[in-house]
């Protein structure tokens, strides 16, 4: 094999695959790159046997054929060359030399045949839309995803893409996100549990308008532009999230989503640093945040100005799962929707995109006595 390459390209190649490549890995090989000639480009393939990514750079082949290349040597390397060319030799015992016009590098590399097989995607359902509305539908619900092994279901983000419409949810069973998303369709109904790592891998390599998602048994694969990745789906049943979302709310509070999560933040530094718990109270017009660590014998309470006209009403919360939805409202105004204090709180933008409907909730906590 051999091929002159742009070393600022192929940084740009590496760095897109790298997060790939496990920190600790199993397999020598998986801290490896594959290089591969295809179709005039240089195809690089980076694996942990969970997710995939491949990334496709403009190469000019003298002799084609593959590689795999120790990544993190021949990536710290590059990075400190200017942007030049680069010539890359493999001879049969699979030893990489790449020379520039500063000097010559030798790497142990192993034959491309070792590199593990990238799954099949023929037989796929394929879905398409647009780049930024897929970033969006993953930054919006990947927060509340769990990090607990024993529900291997809530450790990634269901998606159920209908023939019109789709809803993304994510929950760690303390707060749920639901996200309807009008322009996201499949020629037929399916569902599907990606996995968080594969889903911020992807966050970080889509680009450009369009973007393309092959859905098949096991395997889903997200596709812009030169960058594909490609990972194994979660084969279990998720739960029914449609249960703990509570129907009957009759108590609305609005209320400024700044303010809010400002007020929080600061209030939660004088919680119990085992509990987090912090008390909303709501009042005509008036909310009133507090929190108490009894060990430490501190105490905060903050009021802030908000829309509320029903009953009061003392409810409670972890701080830091209330400040992460409040995180992610991508709105002014908060809505809240209250039924009873050992309810789930629903949560909103006070306004709504066109083409899009986010419904988050938090779990409440049993209060202590002050």
């Amino acid at each position: 094999m051999k091929f002159n390459v742009s070393s600022g390209e192929l940084v740009r190649g590496l760095s897109a695959v790298a997060g790939a490549v496990p920190a600790k890995a199993t397999l020598p090989i998986l801290e490896m790159v594959l290089f591969e000639s295809e179709n005039d480009k240089l195809k690089l393939t980076a694996t942990d046997i969970d997710v995939s990514i491949v990334e496709y750079v403009s190469a000019e082949f003298d002799k084609e054929g593959s590689v795999a290349v120790p990544v993190r040597r021949l990536l710290d390397t590059l990075r400190q060359l200017p942007d030049i060319p680069v010539l890359f030799e493999v001879d049969e015992r699979q030893n990489v030399k790449f020379k520039t016009e500063m000097g010559t590098y030798k790497l142990a590399g192993e034959s491309g045949d070792e590199f593990p097989e990238m799954p099949d995607l023929s037989e796929s359902t394929d879905i398409s839309g647009s780049t930024n509305m897929i970033r969006e539908a993953i930054r919006r619900t990947s927060f509340a995803v769990s990090s607990d092994d024993l529900r291997p279901a809530m450790m990634g983000v269901y998606f159920q893409i209908g023939t019109e419409s789709s809803k993304i949810v994510a929950t760690d069973g303390h707060r749920l996100v639901k996200l309807t998303q009008n322009n996201l369709a499949a020629p037929k109904d399916i569902s599907f549990i990606v996995p968080e790592k594969a889903l911020n891998l992807t966050l970080k390599s889509l680009h450009g308008e369009n973007s393309k998602i092959r859905v098949t048994e096991d395997h889903i694969s997200f596709h812009s532009d030169s960058t594909q990745v490609i990972a194994r789906l979660i084969n279990e049943q998720y739960p029914n999230y449609e249960t703990v979302i509570p129907k009957d709310n009759d108590k609305i509070l609005k209320v400024n989503r700044d303010q809010m999560l400002a007020t929080v933040k600061r209030v939660s530094i004088f919680s119990s640093t085992t509990t987090r718990q912090i008390r909303l109270e709501l009042k005509p017009d008036e909310m009133v945040i507090c929190a108490e660590d009894i060990d430490m014998s501190s105490e905060a309470k903050e009021s802030i100005a908000c829309e509320y006209s029903n009953e009061e009403m003392s409810i409670g919360f972890n701080a830091r799962y209330l400040a992460d939805v409040l995180s992610n409202v991508d709105d002014p105004e908060v809505v809240f929707e209250f039924s009873s204090p050992n309810r789930a709180g629903i949560v909103k933008p006070s306004v709504q995109d066109d083409d899009s409907d986010i419904l988050m909730l938090v779990m409440p906590v049993m209060l202590n006595t002050y």
